[in-house]
């Protein structure tokens, strides 16, 4: 008789994944209300029943093995089959119609995944998705037109809005060697924002008058997309979040001013019961966590 396969333990993987994504072991353990002594056991155990190393050390921190990269997909996917037959079992799959909202660094990033998720792990729940910018979001949120809403923080807190944490805020554009050059020239800096009001074109503008650096608009555009599409030809740089960084374009290392950092806030219609609250705030945690400062 051939020997029966080693159950992995799925308290172990979650506590893997949590530390992969946390980018520490140590603050994966204090959200898990655990010890680190007790994480790093499961660490072992883990790596005993798939008989490979899973991490290894670089510099300060622990960097995936071949073998920890391939564990981590399918701990993901094992977790959340886990997550929903125990939701399942208990009653607890959403049901009925969904409206989500998100601003457009989120939308093009995070919505896909997201709706991929709820659509498998809650089937029949009918979803509706926007995506704006958060003037326009905020003011779906009042009229009660989503349910759900992630956005960046408002000047003016939502009600019924929980502050999730924060990304930086980073200039970008087409090559770090074209900021050189420009910033050498002497000409005012071009830059591409959104047309106002905008919070990152109000923080960029501040940002370099603070540091003396002469600037000018060279485009504004309604859209992300343009932006972006204006950024890739080369017209100038940018203020934005890292999240959803197109690939080609580059995060300048330096040569200009910090811009501080921009708050994430998470809306929902509190007429959702509140286990539906619960569960989407964790979806919606969880697909925003490795763009979080911690």
């Amino acid at each position: 008789m051939s020997k029966l396969p080693v159950s992995l333990d799925m308290d172990a993987l979650r506590s893997f994944v949590a530390g992969i994504e946390y980018d520490s072991f140590a603050l994966a353990a204090q959200r898990l209300c655990r010890s680190t002594s007790a994480v790093s056991a499961q660490l072992k155990k883990l790596e005993a029943q798939c008989g490979a190393e899973l991490v290894v050390k670089q510099g300060r921190k622990l960097a995936l093995t071949p073998s920890g990269e391939m564990l981590l997909s399918y701990a993901r996917r094992l977790l959340a089959l886990n997550d929903e037959a125990q939701r399942a079992v208990r009653g607890e799959l959403l049901k009925g119609e969904l409206r989500i909202a998100m601003q457009e660094d989120f939308g093009e990033s995070l919505m896909p995944a997201l709706l991929s998720q709820l659509a498998r792990q809650h089937p029949h729940l009918n979803l509706t998705a926007r995506i704006d910018r958060n003037r326009a979001l905020r003011q779906a949120a009042l009229e009660r037109q989503v349910d759900i809403a992630l956005l960046w923080q408002p000047e003016q807190v939502l009600d019924e809005s929980e502050f999730l944490g924060e990304c930086p805020l980073v200039w970008i554009a087409s090559s770090q060697s074209e900021v050189n050059r420009l910033l050498a020239s002497g000409e005012p800096l071009p830059l591409v924002m959104f047309d106002a009001p905008c919070q990152m074109r109000s923080r960029a503008i501040a940002a370099l008058d603070g540091a003396g650096i002469p600037w000018r608009i060279i485009f504004t555009s309604p859209s992300l997309s343009g932006i972006w599409a204006a950024v890739q030809a080369g017209l100038g740089i940018t203020l934005r979040s890292p999240v959803g960084l197109p690939s080609g374009l580059h995060m300048v290392d330096g040569a200009l001013p910090a811009a501080g950092r921009i708050g994430i806030t998470l809306w929902q219609n509190r007429s959702l019961d509140l286990q539906a609250q619960r569960l989407l705030r964790d979806s919606v945690s969880a697909a925003l966590l490795p763009s979080l400062l911690r």
